[in-house]
């Protein structure tokens, strides 16, 4: 038995055009101020926040992923300008569609009910949708200056979501590890 604990989180993963887009600003933040904790992981709207699974219930938990995709809809996703979560997070600001507030709320309780897995913190706390471009390895006092300079940037993308995409940490970074579509 593999009872070894790998790391996963749900997201929404851009078009690769938009994602090269998002990465050039990260990459603008690791050169102009020291924060290079976005590079970590692809661009992407978390849905389902870190949780830990036994190696040998990966089967399960993919299995469970693709029968809840099968039965949803594309998401239409917006892009919007820049927000933070002071004072250390910079993010573009992802307008709260009704179909992404109900993805997330239904997957949420889709892991709980399938799978057990439950974050607690997400369910005492509003889901705010955000694509990070600086992340908590922003000082203060760069991220007040890096504010200052995107608080009132503008940035508009529209796409449409068309799959759930399963990252797994690989003791450095995030990797795609399979994406379900989609598909109803």
């Amino acid at each position: 038995m593999n009872q070894s604990k790998q790391r996963f989180f749900i997201a929404l993963v851009p078009p690769p055009d938009i994602e090269q887009q998002i990465t050039e600003i990260q990459l603008y933040f690791v050169a102009s101020y020291n924060s290079r904790g976005a590079l970590n992981s692809p661009p992407h709207i978390t849905l389902q926040p870190l949780f830990e699974c036994l190696a040998d219930d990966v089967p399960k938990l993919e299995e469970s992923l693709k029968e809840f995709s099968a039965n949803r809809l594309s998401i239409p996703v917006t892009l919007s300008g820049f927000a933070a979560f002071a004072p250390r997070v910079i993010y573009a600001d992802v307008v709260k569609s009704p179909e992404l507030l109900e993805i997330h709320k239904d997957l949420m309780s889709y892991m709980e009910a399938n799978l057990g897995i439950v974050d607690r913190v997400s369910q005492t706390r509003a889901f705010v949708p955000h694509m990070t471009v600086a992340f908590r390895d922003l000082t203060k006092e760069n991220f007040q200056a890096a504010w200052l300079e995107f608080a009132g940037r503008s940035l508009h993308f529209e796409f449409t979501a068309s799959a759930l995409t399963l990252l797994l940490h690989d003791g450095s970074r995030w990797n795609i590890s399979k994406q379900f579509p989609l598909s109803a």
